[in-house]
């Protein structure tokens, strides 16, 4: 696969200044130049997701609004989480603290022993890359490569396994979620859970401690919905933590925790920690 390949919309940081189709000598460099950072050394615990006192407050024209109210939440590894709420509870804010798609106005985020709250942005992009797969809900894919090259994708962003086992990785990922024998197509050529099934190998391409999903099933019918519920579990009993935003109280029910978040803050579950 050749790097050249990929669009420029294909990765929101890229220098915009470069053309559409990027030659792919200069991908290459910038490639490098991005992720030649170094990040601070992971603390050793058995916790996923470590949130301390985290506040998050958006100022707007009518004022402060604060999303999050000063959250403890600690996720141990291999767990399968569902977090639920009503639209505007903070449950996507909270997504995005653990993500580092957003940073917390006070407080301390530490996902996979890093503390994320500290990173520069710089870090944060090569630690995401590395840490955290994301499974979204409209599948994301890009739609002028293959299922395999979405699933190379990060590889190359990231520069993670050597060139030449990337594509046999991919196909490992690919039969992993039942899906290698759609390989060579495009996404406009997959039903949309054969797309998510593709997203979710794209997700685990780097091997993250930690997968994120939002509404990862909100646009597939029951029965492709449970099985992608239950390729979750098979993860988390692998030793993945996954994290996954749903309003589905049917599939919250195969978690193995339930996380509710209701005006910004954590409702204590029953005989749960907080």
């Amino acid at each position: 696969m050749q790097l050249a390949k990929y669009p420029i919309n294909s990765m929101r940081a890229f220098p915009t200044a470069f053309p559409v189709e990027v030659e792919a000598k200069a991908m290459r460099k910038w490639l490098a130049e991005l992720t030649n950072v170094s990040l601070p050394a992971s603390r050793v615990d058995n916790l996923a997701v470590s949130l301390s006192a985290v506040r998050k407050v958006y100022v707007t024209g009518a004022g402060e609004f604060e999303a999050l109210r000063g959250i403890d939440l600690q996720i141990e590894r291999g767990v399968f989480a569902a977090v639920v709420g009503k639209s505007g509870s903070g449950k996507s804010t909270l997504i995005n603290m653990i993500t580092g798609i957003d940073r917390p106005t006070s407080g301390e985020v530490w996902v996979a022993g890093t503390p994320v709250h500290a990173l520069t942005e710089n870090q944060i992009a090569v630690w995401r890359g590395r840490t955290v797969g994301v499974v979204f809900q409209f599948f994301q894919l890009l739609p002028t490569l293959t299922a395999l090259e979405n699933v190379m994708l990060p590889m190359d962003f990231c520069d993670m396994f050597a060139p030449s086992e990337r594509a046999e990785r991919a196909l490992s990922l690919l039969e992993l979620v039942d899906i290698k024998d759609q390989a060579d197509k495009l996404p406009a050529n997959l039903s949309g859970g054969q797309q998510q099934r593709v997203a979710i190998a794209r997700s685990l391409a780097n091997d993250p401690p930690l997968l994120v999903a939002d509404e990862p099933t909100g646009n597939l019918d029951n029965k492709t919905a449970l099985s992608i519920i239950e390729l979750f579990v098979r993860l988390a009993q692998a030793g993945k933590t996954i994290i996954m935003v749903t309003h589905d109280q049917e599939l919250v029910m195969r978690a193995g925790r339930k996380i509710t978040v209701a005006e910004g803050l954590i409702v204590p579950e029953e005989g749960e920690r907080r």
